[in-house]
This record gives structure tokens, sequence and C-alpha cells, in this order.
């Protein structure tokens, strides 16, 4: 009886040991998860993001064509304006 339960008892050491051996590695293993997430969270921008910031680039974009255009019309505006000179004729 003795020998029957100190086999088992061995047994169930080595069982307890190897389970102990596993939960610290699902422990280190959600641990890097936990990090990993951080880093991406904080790293990388969200779809919604990126259409926020794409749009806020575009307006932007937009503002500068519109300053140009308005630029170039005012500068035809002057040059058309300008005295023509006058030429005379001779003969």
């Amino acid at each position: 009886m003795v020998m029957v339960f100190g086999a088992v008892s061995g047994v169930w050491w080595r069982i307890e040991s190897k389970v102990k051996v596993a939960e610290d590695k699902a422990d280190k293993v959600a641990a890097d998860l936990a990090a990993e997430k951080l880093h991406t969270a904080q790293t990388y921008i969200t779809k919604q993001g990126m259409r926020e910031a794409t749009e806020s680039i575009m307006e932007a974009i937009s503002g500068v064509k519109t300053a140009v255009d308005h630029m170039t019309l005012r500068v035809d505006r002057i040059v058309e304006n300008q005295a023509k000179p006058r030429t005379t004729r001779t003969g």
C-alpha cells in the first residue's frame, strides 16, 4: 500500500511540476502579448485616424490650390489692364 501511495505521489508530483512550468510559460506569453498590443496601439494608426488625417491634408491642399487659382486670376487681370503701348503710323 505504501509503495502504491508513493508511486501515485511521485506521478502526481511530476504532473504538478509540469503544470507549474506550463502556467509560467502561459503567463509570460500573456505578458508578451499585452506588451505587443500596447506597442501596436501606440505606434500604428487606425483606419479611421488615417481617413481623418487624409481628409485634413486634402482640405489643406485644396485651400492652397484655391489660393493659387485666385493669384493666377489676379496676375491675368494685371497683365490685361496694363496700358498697351501706342504705335504711331509713319508714312
